[in-house]
């Protein structure tokens, strides 16, 4: 009788204790700003429904690198892509999760979201530090009714390595040959506006543009929706004034073929044809390391990946992310069977 009443405690004990161990487990990400808002949603929805912890920190692209690199990481995130030479270096696959657009936002007395207009060579002009005021004649002549102010521009950029900004300075060196010659495209770059303030991520970014009277930046959209600052209007490649939102996000998106793309999926979606494509946008992607001590951990950062694909799309629609097409999702999972532990893969 007492055996049989110590079985049945220590059965209830184990399963009592198996949630409270699930509960425990913690994946640790760390890397592009770009998809926080919507890699935080996913994370919250996912703990409730697994209560898996997905730990993911918004320090940039570069700092999500470099923790890959050093293996201190679970998985991070880029918004610039790996090369397949460093993919193979560092014994890293990465993938794309969602793309999205950057968008200039702006601080200018008077002036409300999507009213001022601007072409690319303009706004690579401003960055440069060759525009220095808002009622200068090539901001007035592309917005002639609107009424500007006689005031400095102060240019807000990244302080970080930030993919946000790799994106951002490649659709200015693609519009612009002095912009190319004289400053090119990276996660970090020698900014050459003399009137200029620097921000630590996109939310870093986005508040000193809120702050700081006649700046213009540059973020994810979903930063500018957030903090409720204005948005410019971009000419695209046609010559078409497009608004920032999930179709112009999307028009260009639908360029994108993703059959193509070299190892790791890296594909630009900057300056994409098609009269409704707002001309910034990018993907945005996860990186996984090949090789994991612990195979329980390894498949469950890829199980989140999975019920993302599957399941977030909605979220990341709210966000204005654009979703991966189901045919990309077969794809990225393919190569899921190169994540191993103890030579063995962990997927599926």
């Amino acid at each position: 009788m007492k055996k049989g009443l110590l079985f049945i405690l220590a059965a209830l004990m184990l399963l009592w204790c198996a949630p409270m161990a699930q509960a425990q487990v913690t994946i640790n990400g760390a890397g592009a700003s770009f998809p926080y808002p919507v890699y935080s949603q996913w994370a919250h929805k996912y703990h409730e429904l697994t209560k898996i912890k997905i730990n993911y920190q918004s320090i940039g692209s570069g700092g999500g690198i470099a923790q890959m690199k050093a293996k201190t990481v679970d998985f991070g995130g880029t918004d610039e892509p790996l090369k397949p030479a460093d993919l193979d270096k560092y014994g890293i696959v990465q993938f794309p999760t969602v793309m999205g657009g950057v968008v200039p936002v702006i601080n200018v007395p008077g002036v409300k979201a999507g009213e001022l207009k601007l072409d690319g060579t303009t706004l690579a002009a401003i960055f440069q530090g060759k525009i220095t005021k808002w009622d200068a004649p090539e901001i007035k002549k592309l917005n002639p009714d609107l009424k500007l102010p006689s005031q400095a521009i102060t240019v807000a950029h990244r302080t970080d390595g930030s993919g946000t900004t790799f994106i951002f300075t490649s659709y200015l060196a693609a519009v612009s040959p002095d912009w190319q010659a004289k400053v090119g495209a990276g996660k970090a770059v020698k900014w050459p506006a003399p009137n200029s303030i620097g921000g630590k991520g996109n939310a870093g970014v986005a508040g000193q543009v809120k702050a700081v009277n006649g700046s213009i930046g540059y973020v994810e959209y979903a930063y500018a929706l957030q903090n409720k600052i204005p948005h410019a209007a971009l000419k695209n490649q046609a010559g078409k004034l497009v608004q920032p939102d999930m179709d112009t996000f999307q028009a260009a998106a639908a360029n994108a073929d993703w059959s193509k793309a070299p190892k790791g999926f890296s594909l630009m979606l900057i300056n994409q044809p098609g009269e409704k494509s707002w001309p910034i946008v990018g993907a945005t992607y996860i990186m996984v390391h090949k090789d994991y001590p612990d195979a329980a951990k390894a498949k469950e950062i890829l199980k989140f990946c999975a019920w993302s694909y599957k399941h977030g799309g909605g979220m990341a629609k709210k966000l204005h992310y654009v979703p991966m097409p189901d045919n990309v999702v077969k794809m990225v999972e393919a190569t899921w069977k190169e994540v191993k532990s103890g030579g063995k893969p962990v997927w599926p």
